[in-house]
């Protein structure tokens, strides 16, 4: 992790009240481990030659990156100890939904839509032709704001990884979910962004409302229908 990670992280801690130790003495966190010896036991040489995920500097695909998502810890917004919204479905897929960061007491189903607005979100897609297995879906990030909000830092971190992300996914059609995609993505507000087609290198997006929205407003369903319209309006080669 480099430097404002590991004050972001600290500062989780510190709000959490973990402003203590926990332990009696001391750690030393840089000490290396011992190599494991011939004869080791078994679950001693296995630990010590299960592979890591690769870095990000080296990945180039989207099996790559996907694994990078499952396991890496230097991903935006990382907490340790805390679930993953993780994408799911098929690479060049007709359709992409990027939804915004995940909320805490979905992360158990590891899914970047939980709950009933994945519910919503599985009628949504029906509507326009799609199943759930059709669409590719990801979230601005794995892992909710510590704090219940995203900084202008985080923010531009978070949209250069989705926009490797999309570009790795190569889908023919973007669905962008919420404000923070539609910031960090078009540069524009939810309100703003809305009614019109963006392109996200060269890929046609639309923003409309996240499902948590549409359940909890009810009448800004009409509106998100004329967006998912707009969006199947749009030719794709």
């Amino acid at each position: 992790m480099d430097r404002a990670m590991t004050a972001s992280l600290l500062g989780w801690w510190i709000e959490a009240g973990v402003d203590v130790a926990i332990a009696e003495e001391t750690r030393d966190w840089l000490r290396r481990s011992p190599p494991v010896e011939v004869g080791a036991p078994a679950a001693t040489v296995q630990a010590a030659t299960i592979p890591a995920a690769a870095p990000r500097s080296a990945i180039d695909s989207l099996d790559d990156y996907q694994a990078w998502l499952r396991e890496g810890l230097d991903l935006p917004l990382f907490q340790a100890g805390v679930g993953r919204a993780l994408p799911h479905g098929p690479a060049q897929a007709a359709l992409m939904i990027v939804a915004d960061l995940p909320e805490r007491d979905t992360l158990s189903e590891g899914r970047p839509i939980g709950g009933e607005a994945w519910a919503l979100t599985t009628r949504m897609l029906a509507a326009i032709g799609f199943t759930p297995e059709q669409a590719y879906v990801a979230a601005l990030a794995c892992f909710p704001t510590p704090a219940g909000r995203l900084d202008p830092r985080l923010a531009d971190e978070c949209g250069a990884e989705i926009r490797r992300h999309i570009a790795l996914a190569q889908p023919k059609r973007l669905l962008l979910l919420g404000e923070g995609p539609a910031k960090a993505l078009t540069g524009q507000g939810l309100v703003q962004a809305r009614g019109k087609v963006h392109r996200i290198d060269h890929i046609p997006a639309v923003v409309t409302f996240h499902p948590r929205q549409l359940l909890s407003h009810p009448p800004h369903k009409a509106h998100a229908w004329r967006d998912l319209l707009l969006l199947m309006s749009e030719e794709v080669s």
